[in-house]
């Protein structure tokens, strides 16, 4: 069985619990969309051999998977936090707003929480796990979840807003996009309180 599979099922087994939420975030870093907070309760009926962390699979691959755990998953819950609220209440604050609004959808299922990161938010039951996308099942689902989520609302404001180039770099910082703002300033969707020169 995959190694993040028989972490989860350790975890279930020492805790006494019968599920277990994994959640995690994409575009935390982004200058411009959305952080998704994704949260994830596995069927373990469902053993899908190629979960690993989001970041290490193809864009082709995470879609695939996308479609198996959404489908097989036995709960899960996808929040976006949009970036005018990122900008009143900071990018830190709202991912923990994202994973406490996550865990709460989940919390009548399970009550258990493996989060992806550093930070535990005091009304979250479990615990915070450095490199956790990488180590769980449950965390790697979340990531999958979370970045195929927000890579489509990306891929949706592009043509909104195309002078930006959104599908491609995902909001992101790269030379393109600094380039872009530097021509045509920011637009609704990026963050003014992170630096985008």
């Amino acid at each position: 069985m995959n190694r993040l599979y028989q972490n989860d099922l350790n975890t279930l087994s020492n805790k006494g619990l019968q599920r277990l939420i994994g959640i995690d975030e994409a575009g935390r870093g982004a200058l411009a969309g959305p952080v998704v907070i994704a949260a994830v309760i596995l069927d373990y009926a469902f053993v899908f051999e190629e979960l690993k962390d989001s970041k290490l699979l193809s864009a082709k691959k995470r879609e695939s998977l996308y479609q198996k755990i959404t489908q097989h998953a036995y709960a899960y819950k996808i929040v976006e936090i949009e970036a005018e609220l990122i900008d009143q209440i900071n990018i830190r604050q709202a991912t923990l707003l994202g994973f406490c609004k996550a865990y709460e959808a989940l919390r009548s299922v399970a009550s258990y929480a493996l989060v992806d990161g550093r930070d535990l938010p005091d009304s979250i039951q479990g615990e915070a796990i450095v490199k956790g996308d990488s180590n769980f099942a449950c965390i790697a689902a979340a990531s999958i979840l979370a970045k195929v989520h927000r890579d489509q609302i990306m891929r949706e404001l592009d043509p909104i807003y195309p002078e930006y180039g959104f599908a491609t770099h995902k909001g992101y910082g790269t030379y393109q996009h600094y380039e872009a703002l530097h021509s045509y300033g920011a637009c609704l969707e990026h963050r003014r309180s992170f630096r985008l020169k």
